[in-house]
């Protein structure tokens, strides 16, 4: 793997370097900022991961390069659903004053001969890490875990209300935004139809105040995918001196990078042998039920019968090592709910609409089809991930980016 700068002076610049690293404490999001961690560890510098109380990471199972330092703040227990946690996360962390102190204790460090801090790395709804690291004159850069459309929607989202396009109404429904093709108003994330619409225009507003006072953007995505999305999102970033950087897809970053292990949930790996005996003419399937996933509800809930009825061709279990299973030959489909580690981890493998959409994957020529265009897929992954690659040269360009704060 390349090493920022080049020769002996990036290696040693690199090692003389700390990155700060500062999660939004849920599954996905952590996932992907300690992938990127990984990144950059690969790279030769040195990271911190600074985490909440709520969902802190386990340091044993991360490399022993890793530091990790913990911000005694928790997600209120009344705070309500995901977007009224990220808001009242952001205001006890602003309350407490507990990032700032974390932060100040970093940057005293390096004074005292620890490797430089060169800046904080933040999820891109994480305003009140930024405002401390900014009150110390600390760089920010901003991780978007979601792909660059969601990027570039996110930031349109003025323009959508000037337009007219919002609220969305049955008549609209269909109709084409063509500021953002190939969208539709029906496509929109609508804050009005939430019970608080407040609450979601401010979630929206965080990604973009958080890039908009940040010193660049990381993107979870690669060239070959979103190559329009990125060309615009540069078009708008670039002249206000944020530059963009899309090094995905990160789970595959870290393949070999000490074995560190992201997930927060214990994951069944009973899956694994479990498919090593299936054939792929019977169509077994293997369900993921989270426990908890459904406010309210403390277990798993599956209809009476349902287990005797799908033995021998069915597995339900609370969580696997997807990345093993997806790459798994005898899988060949994955339905998911479209997180976006899932899809970009889907890329490099190859009422009554359920059973059609599968019997459409898995025996129609349209399956064959979709089948083909995922290999195609997984191939521009594959050159993506090459020394040469997009992605490979974006993390270069990141590192050597962070050096130069």
């Amino acid at each position: 793997m390349a090493v920022a700068g080049g020769g002996a002076d990036g290696r040693s610049a690199a090692t003389a370097t700390r990155v700060a690293l500062f999660p939004l404490p849920f599954q996905g999001h952590i996932i992907s900022m300690l992938q990127l961690a990984g990144a950059l560890h690969a790279r030769r510098l040195a990271v911190i991961v600074l985490h909440t109380a709520f969902n802190a990471p386990d340091p044993a199972r991360h490399p022993p390069g890793f530091a990790f330092v913990a911000v005694p703040d928790a997600v209120p227990d009344a705070a309500g659903g995901g977007i009224a946690k990220i808001l009242a996360l952001n205001a006890a962390m602003e309350a407490s004053g507990h990032v700032r102190d974390a932060l100040v204790s970093l940057l005293r460090s390096s004074e005292e001969g620890e490797p430089r801090l060169a800046c904080l790395v933040i999820d891109s709804t994480l305003t009140a890490p930024q405002k401390a690291a900014a009150g110390l004159g600390l760089p920010t850069l901003v991780l978007h875990t979601g792909g660059a459309a969601c990027f570039r929607l996110f930031r349109s989202y003025d323009m959508i209300h000037d337009k007219g396009y919002l609220a969305a109404t049955e008549s609209n429904l269909h109709m084409p935004i063509k500021e953002l093709p190939p969208l539709q108003v029906r496509d929109l994330f609508d804050p009005s139809k939430l019970p608080i619409k407040e609450i979601g225009q401010k979630i929206l507003n965080l990604a973009t105040e958080t890039t908009t006072n940040s010193n660049g953007a990381i993107l979870n995505t690669f060239e070959a995918l979103e190559p329009h999305e990125l060309g615009m999102i540069g078009d708008d970033l670039a002249p206000k001196g944020i530059p963009p950087f899309a090094v995905g897809p990160l789970h595959k970053l870290i393949a070999s990078n000490d074995g560190a292990e992201t997930s927060l949930l214990n994951q069944d790996r009973s899956c694994i042998e479990w498919l090593d005996m299936r054939k792929l003419p019977c169509k077994p399937f293997l369900w993921v039920v989270r426990r908890g996933l459904v406010l309210g509800v403390e277990k798993q809930e599956l209809p009476e019968g349902f287990e005797s009825a799908v033995e021998g061709r069915g597995k339900v279990i609370e969580w696997a090592p997807q990345q093993e299973v997806l790459a798994h030959p005898a899988v060949g489909g994955f339905w998911t709910h479209n997180g976006r580690n899932s899809t970009l981890e889907s890329t490099t493998r190859d009422e009554g609409g359920i059973e059609k959409a599968v019997r459409k994957l898995m025996e129609e020529d349209e399956g064959a089809e979709i089948r083909g265009r995922a290999k195609e897929l997984k191939e521009k992954v594959r050159m993506c991930l090459e020394s040469s690659g997009s992605s490979q040269q974006a993390v270069d360009k990141l590192v050597d980016h962070t050096l130069s704060l």
